[in-house]
């Protein structure tokens, strides 16, 4: 794990040994092993509920999306269903020549026909002047 050798963990116990003597000595390695082993434990479980939580966010995050997916479908349907595929729209027929302006011949001349009226944009007609003709005063 620390890349520890063979060596430097011989170099470690002969300390150990001649700090806490032959008596204490075993004690010691083991209360050291149970620490170790609750650290790989904590780590362990720590990394778990990690990994965990990211895979749970990912599948959020896949529901999520397919969720999304699924209402937008769901409402182009919806589209499709209320409102009609768009067609082109008709073009306009050219006038037939009047007899009076078509000579023998040739074509009448065609007038262009006059912009369609947008309701909200038209001008509204002024109300007519008030027959009342009493001073002001």
């Amino acid at each position: 794990m620390f890349g520890i050798s063979f060596t430097e963990l011989l170099v470690v116990g002969l300390i150990a040994l001649l700090v806490l003597g032959p008596e204490r000595l075993p004690g010691a390695a083991r209360t050291a092993g149970l620490w170790i082993g609750r650290i790989k434990r904590s780590f362990n479980a720590i990394k778990t509920e990690v990994e965990r939580e990211i895979g749970a966010d990912e599948i959020r995050r896949q529901l999520h999306n397919e969720h999304i997916l699924g209402l937008e479908k769901e409402m182009q349907a919806v589209k499709n269903d209320i409102l009609p595929p768009s067609k082109p729209a008709p073009q306009a027929e050219t006038p037939l020549p009047t007899p009076q302006t078509a000579t023998a011949g040739e074509p009448a001349p065609v007038a262009p026909a006059p912009p369609p009226i947008d309701p909200v944009s038209a001008p509204t007609p002024m109300p007519a002047a008030s027959q009342d003709k009493t001073p002001q005063p």
